[in-house]
């Protein structure tokens, strides 16, 4: 249950950046200063945040003298540096954010308000600014706050609408012409949010609280071995290493060319996080429980994500078709929506990658790129002899493929008396997947379930479940792995048992009983 205008990070500290510019502005500083605060509550340059704007959200990355454009205004983010995450800034002249001072409300003063709107007529006469007084207020610099006060003032029907239809038309107007922005740290809860709502095809629709579910259910903690099968552009691989916090290992099983992990990078995680992560290819598994591979088959596949072309001299870095067709978000929006392609903006290369002139001579580019291709091969072998042990603590499997082959094939590397979890938007795949394991066997404590999530608006006096909820959110099927019983796996023993059990189960035939006729 969500309180309507509380912030998706509303379990985090919101009160220290309000403390904090009371305290300045007690002692005569300005409010753009760069205060003291302990490494985690403070944004960096670099750092990838959420911008937060009523419902709306969106991961960027803070850079210097980059432009930002959410909700149909562009700023900066050079002034979010040293501040707080909570923090909620105000557009100003040129781009410029600037922390929004609270005001206190004066409760003394009583509303005047009227008891039914049934005499109002909404016939477009009752506003005396018209859109060119709006529109030249705002040349003049006025804030949107100012505007929205002389909107009240200028309406003849504000005075007698209710109390709660002018709190209504004040919310409204706020969102119209104030320009504030929220600064948030990316969480799980927050990045899930926000991809359900503008973009759950590149989630596969997993609500957010079917992904709270996945790792209840996995045991996601820190120290597990895991291993996880996803193509939810890396959410729940994210999910999974902010969980365990950077202890234990996590091996990646993808598809195509490479992993997808743009929405691991808005979590913005510390490469002390990146040391326990592994990658394998999927198609390699089989060679893997047929105890057929080799480091000679990596050797074939590319080891990155870009391919190097040579022409007439020229050195050319080209994505491979699977990185490009998986998230179009950050790169090609769809013009028929652009509001809800405003989701995430995310720099795509991080500083290693530079162009060629940048990185000198043709030669020095070429041992880069081989430098680093056999480093992935280097973890790839690392993440084969990790699944080879056959010891993990849990299997999540999330993708927009079939499951059951999937996870077939992947339980033979989880240790008994461990959880996995699978992942589907529809129920089918997964019922025939629950009947495939029952007549497999070594899994008990099966179970398919849907969870159900309605949202509802906590405000005084007017507390309901909202008018819009979502249709579904997909469903899980979860168990645990357990030791299979060999003897039963012959055949042989299976027959004569399944004969035993049979003679032992057989119900002895009726005793006939001789009737005598008594003679009368």
């Amino acid at each position: 249950m969500e309180e309507e205008g509380q912030s998706a990070g509303g379990w985090r500290d919101t009160k220290e950046p309000e403390d904090r510019l009371r305290a300045m502005e007690s002692s005569g500083e300005q409010p753009s200063a760069q205060p003291p605060l302990p490494g985690d509550h403070c944004i960096r340059d670099g750092d990838f945040v959420v911008l937060k704007r009523e419902d709306v959200f969106k991961a960027v990355q803070v850079q210097r003298r980059k432009k930002i454009t959410f909700e149909k205004q562009w700023f900066y983010l050079d002034n979010v540096i040293g501040h707080s995450y909570g923090t909620t800034f105000e557009v100003t002249g040129g781009g410029s954010l600037q922390p929004k001072k609270k005001k206190e409300e004066s409760t003394s003063e009583t509303k005047e308000a009227g008891t039914d709107n049934r005499n109002i007529i909404d016939d477009g006469k009752s506003q005396k600014l018209t859109q060119d007084d709006i529109k030249a207020l705002k040349d003049k610099g006025i804030k949107g706050e100012e505007i929205v006060q002389q909107l009240i003032e200028n309406s003849t029907t504000f005075r007698d609408k209710t109390e709660f239809a002018q709190d209504k038309y004040i919310k409204k107007k706020k969102k119209k012409y104030e320009a504030i922005v929220t600064i948030l740290k990316p969480s799980t809860r927050i990045l899930s949010i926000m991809y359900y709502a503008r973009e759950p095809g590149k989630i596969n629709h997993m609500r957010y609280d079917t992904l709270a579910q996945m790792l209840t259910l996995g045991n996601i903690r820190a120290g597990n071995k895991m291993i996880v099968m996803e193509t939810c552009s890396g959410l729940v691989l994210g999910a999974m290493m902010e969980r365990m916090g950077g202890f234990g290992s996590i091996i990646q099983l993808y598809p195509g060319d490479g992993p997808i992990r743009v929405a691991t990078a808005c979590f913005g995680f510390p490469k002390s996080f990146l040391s326990g992560l592994y990658e394998f290819p999927l198609n390699k598994v089989d060679s893997l429980l047929n105890g057929t591979f080799s480091a000679e088959m990596l050797s074939s596949e590319p080891k990155d994500n870009t391919s190097i072309e040579e022409s007439n001299g020229i050195v050319e870095d080209k994505q491979t078709p699977e990185q490009d067709t998986e998230d179009p978000m950050t790169e090609a929006p769809d013009s028929s929506h652009p509001e809800d392609q405003e989701t995430m903006e995310v720099v795509a290369q991080g500083p290693e990658y530079k162009e060629p002139k940048e990185r000198g001579s043709k030669k020095a580019y070429i041992q880069e790129k081989q430098r680093r291709q056999e480093e992935q091969r280097k973890r790839h072998l690392e993440a084969a002899a990790l699944l080879s042990e056959r010891n993990a603590d849990g299997l999540i499997v999330a993708s927009r493929f079939h499951p059951t082959p999937l996870l077939l094939g992947l339980l033979d590397f989880v240790a008994p008396s461990r959880p996995f979890v699978v992942y589907c938007q529809y129920k089918e795949p997964l019922l025939e997947c629950y009947t495939k394991l029952r007549e497999r066997g070594g899994v008990i404590n099966l179970k398919l379930s849907e969870t159900w999530l309605r949202n509802y608006q906590v405000l005084p006096d007017r507390s309901h479940p909202k008018l819009l909820m979502s249709g579904g959110g997909g469903y899980l099927l979860s168990g645990f792995t357990v030791v299979s019983d060999n003897v039963r796996a012959d055949a042989t023993l299976r027959c004569s048992t399944g004969t035993l059990e049979s003679l032992k189960t057989e119900e002895p035939a009726a005793k006939k009983q001789k009737c005598t006729e008594s003679g009368s």
